[in-house]
């Protein structure tokens, strides 16, 4: 299955300069569509509002957590099936477990880079 470079992919974190690089790293994987939000609260309303094919959160974010964002997400029948990844730089088993748990579909700790963040994509929505 070829993964749709025209889809939105939306990027959460409450770190600007992380938004950056994140937007550079995917665009430089060729995706043409990407949304940012600076927390899980307005990420969530984006997603009622618009359609995304990835989600790419960071995991510590106020007030709404990445986590808290993929439960979210995971609980909302129309939002279920969206692909999310999480971004964290703890790496500790228990958060690792913890958002397994709750759904999550891959698992990048920072720092990272562009062949990372393909191959993490790669896992979950296909070769490109």
């Amino acid at each position: 299955m070829a993964v749709d470079m025209n889809m939105t992919v939306l990027i959460v974190d409450d770190y600007k300069t992380m938004l950056r690089i994140i937007e550079n790293l995917l665009k430089q994987l060729g995706f043409k569509n990407i949304a940012q939000a600076t927390d899980g609260s307005m990420a969530l309303k984006m997603m009622h509002e618009g359609s995304f094919g990835l989600v790419i959160s960071d995991w510590n974010m106020e007030p709404m957590t990445g986590l808290q964002l993929l439960k979210a997400v995971r609980a909302d029948a129309k939002l279920r099936a969206t692909p999310f990844i999480m971004i964290t730089a703890e790496s500790k088993v228990e958060n690792v477990a913890a958002a397994k748990e709750a759904g999550v579909n891959n698992y990048i700790v920072k720092p990272f880079n562009a062949e990372t963040l393909k191959t993490k994509i790669s896992a979950v929505l296909g070769a490109f």
